[in-house]
């Protein structure tokens, strides 16, 4: 049996920003040879990229080995979703090869769901969702994709919908039969009950719910969730929501960077979705957003319409060797290492990874 080659080397993104223009470079530098001491156990590594709470936390429950990739409903469609939209772009995911570049999660976000019946159940949109989300799931699963949900640890969704605050475990079980892969937990209408308290029993629902379903708290940051949210779920948000701007963009990453030794396998701070695409920034700043997310080992979910995307989206969300930096086993989590310039207009993020050969 050949033995395969693997060496640690060190992606490097280097941007350069300014008022008026946007440049960025990418390197990558091995840090060891095969028969080196792996340079992560080197003083010198570990001070530029501290690992020291990296995976003492995880929930450990098999998912998540790597940050999660696919889709998401709510940048671009908002409340406006409805099977169709689901299915197409589930069906785009395949044709344009974007599954196979490890897209498979596609996951329905807010509105949903109208209400709950007389036995507390909650019941899809009639209009929106006539066939219901088990024979959407079929769907789905028919393709070799996945299908993610969306509830809120609160009274209500954002979207003023109902919550799933006290009612965890029919939910848990409810999405179980359905056959769900994954569940967006949300924060709106929390009735002021810290998240350490609400988060908590939908992990329970879910361990004892009989199916294996992704964990995504959406907590968005507020009370430092990479301190606690490790032994909850598989990914946290750390920041308030993103919106299509390189500001936005650019804010939300820094807030990230801050929490970068706390993810790794098992577990992963979420930054939010993509905005690849969606026309508020320019091609340059949507590569460098691609980028930083993909570097920073933040879940790559696209927030386009993927039935309609450029050729030059399709180019940034199907770079293979940035998506390989994302998917990278070692899981430690790139980070900003060097600020200078004028208002910190020139940035190094860097991180390492693992080469296999």
């Amino acid at each position: 049996m050949a033995r395969r080659k693997i060496a640690l080397s060190l992606y490097t993104l280097v941007l350069t920003l300014s008022a008026v223009s946007l440049a960025f470079a990418v390197r990558v530098v091995p840090l060891m040879q095969p028969h080196e001491r792996p340079t992560f156990l080197r003083p010198t590594f570990n001070r530029i990229f501290d690992t020291s709470m990296y995976g003492i936390l995880q929930l450990n429950n098999g998912l998540a080995q790597t940050p999660q990739m696919g889709w998401n409903s709510w940048n671009f469609f908002a409340c406006n979703i409805n099977e169709t939209v689901i299915k197409e772009t589930a069906d785009a995911l395949i044709s344009t090869g974007l599954a196979d570049l490890g897209y498979v999660y596609v996951n329905i976000d807010d509105c949903w769901c109208q209400t709950r019946n007389s036995e507390g159940q909650l019941v899809p949109d009639p209009k929106t969702f006539p066939s219901g989300i088990k024979a959407l799931a079929e769907y789905i699963h028919g393709k070799g994709l996945k299908l993610g949900i969306y509830s809120d640890a609160g009274a209500f969704t954002c979207q003023v919908r109902p919550g799933s605050l006290y009612h965890e475990n029919d939910d848990a079980k409810l999405f179980a039969s359905w056959d769900v892969d994954y569940l967006k937990y949300d924060n709106c209408y929390n009735l002021g009950i810290p998240p350490k308290e609400r988060y908590p029993p939908m992990r329970e629902a879910l361990n004892a719910s009989g199916r294996t379903i992704f964990y995504s708290i959406c907590e968005w940051g507020v009370d430092d969730p990479a301190l606690w949210a490790g032994k909850l779920g598989n990914s946290w948000r750390t920041t308030d929501d993103i919106n299509d701007s390189w500001a936005s963009m650019t804010t939300i990453a820094d807030l990230n960077d801050k929490w970068a030794a706390f993810a790794g396998p098992g577990g992963w701070n979420d930054p939010d979705m993509l905005e690849v695409g969606n026309g508020g920034m320019s091609y340059q700043e949507y590569r460098a957003h691609f980028s930083i997310w993909a570097l920073m080992k933040a879940p790559l979910l696209v927030g386009c319409d993927v039935r309609n995307m450029t050729a030059e989206t399709f180019e940034i969300l199907s770079n293979e060797e940035v998506i390989a930096v994302n998917q990278d086993p070692l899981g430690v989590q790139g980070r900003k290492v060097s600020v200078s310039g004028t208002d910190g207009c020139y940035q190094v993020w860097a991180g390492p990874y693992l080469d296999i050969g």
